[in-house]
């Protein structure tokens, strides 16, 4: 995963980079806000069915209950595919909206719409990245998140030097999230048949039942958790495009861009570690617990501290030198944004830790104050 989360981070970083000096600042947000519209829509009708497959196949795996555990990947398959048919259909709906109101040309709302095609291409994306985890196919995933990179980046090099525009770059990206879709769903459904047998689709959900209210509580928490962060994490490229326009939405783009190469070791730990912790909790090891969790904060603290007084003594330099001199406003948001990931990557396991113990709702209220804060 850090192999390929790596190599993806660094692509990303030159697509960006090709992308901003492509477009210019103004239609780098507008780019910004297609994607980050389809992102919103689509968490909001998420119940971030990988994490309860990961919770809960985890749990039914250890306690040698195959029939429950099929059933709940096929609970969390059907939830899923009508959460990204709502989804669809909402982003087909909103779209003249969005084009108004975060990118300030409402000619734009078929653009919006094409790039909600990805939704359904992403039908049962979460559930099957959620069994891929549980059964330590890690290697599938790294493997596909450096093809779906290197797609999209061949893609939008070809369109820069091709002076192709946003509709190029739009394309590079759907393209790129479609074929990493599927690949994930088909190695997925195939580690389910290899693990289940065949027939495991047809497991009656009626082998929930008992834990019907356990799993409603959970799935909705963590959909209701989703909402909260769309809101007042994901969305701050459309708030920031809504309130003060598309070219301050491209420096924002531009800094976050940039705080990749904060997040590039760290991003991969809360995926790696969740079914690690929710076995080891499964079984009671509580040493091993807390082993885990305190390795992980001294990896992630001995690369995030050195890395973000790097960039906040090189930012500027960096950033004219990348993107261009009409891109240094970006500083000033890129600092703020480093002391946040730091702070955050050093407690990356917050989260998943409450979840494999079990506890989603604490986090939801937790930031339900946060977003009334921010």
């Amino acid at each position: 995963l850090f192999s390929a989360t790596g190599f993806a981070a660094a692509i990303s970083m030159l697509q960006s980079i090709l992308g901003g000096r492509l477009l210019g600042p103004s239609t780098f947000g507008i780019l910004g806000s297609i994607t980050a519209f389809t992102s919103v829509i689509n968490r909001f009708a998420s119940f971030r069915m990988n994490v309860l497959v990961v919770r809960y196949v985890g749990l039914y795996e250890e306690q040698g209950d195959q029939e429950r555990a099929a059933a709940v990947f096929k609970m969390a398959g059907l939830l899923e595919i009508s959460g990204s048919l709502v989804a669809f259909v909402l982003i087909w709906l909103l779209a003249p909206i969005g084009a108004k109101l975060f990118a300030n040309e409402p000619d734009l709302a078929d653009w919006f719409r094409l790039y909600g095609l990805v939704v359904l291409a992403n039908l049962i994306f979460e559930s099957a990245s959620g069994i891929l985890q549980i059964f330590n196919r890690f290697n599938i995933i790294a493997i596909v998140t450096a093809v779906q990179s290197a797609i999209t980046f061949l893609i939008i090099g070809v369109a820069f030097f091709a002076k192709w525009g946003l509709v190029a770059v739009v394309i590079a990206y759907m393209v790129g999230k479609t074929v990493g879709s599927f690949v994930i769903t088909l190695y997925a459904l195939r580690q389910a048949q290899q693990s289940w047998g065949p027939g495991w689709w047809r497991v009656p959900l009626g082998l929930l039942t008992d834990q019907k209210r356990s799993l409603l509580t959970f799935a909705f928490s963590t959909n209701i958790s989703s909402t909260i962060s769309l809101v007042a994490k994901d969305s701050e490229v459309l708030w920031v495009s809504a309130f003060v326009g598309t070219t301050q939405a491209g420096y924002y783009k531009t800094a976050l861009a940039l705080t990749n190469l904060l997040q590039l070791p760290v991003s991969p730990l809360p995926k790696a570690t969740f079914p690690e912790l929710s076995r080891e909790i499964a079984r009671q090891n509580w040493d091993n617990v807390r082993y885990i969790l305190r390795q992980g904060s001294r990896l992630a603290a001995a690369y995030s501290v050195p890395v973000t007084i790097l960039l906040i003594l090189i930012g500027q330099p960096l950033i004219s030198l990348t993107y261009g001199a009409e891109y240094l406003p970006t500083y000033p948001a890129l600092v703020i944004l480093l002391f946040g990931f730091t702070f955050v990557n050093i407690f990356y396991w917050n989260r998943v830790a409450l979840l494999s113990l079990a506890r989603p709702v604490f986090p939801t209220l937790v930031n339900f104050i946060g977003m009334l804060i921010k």
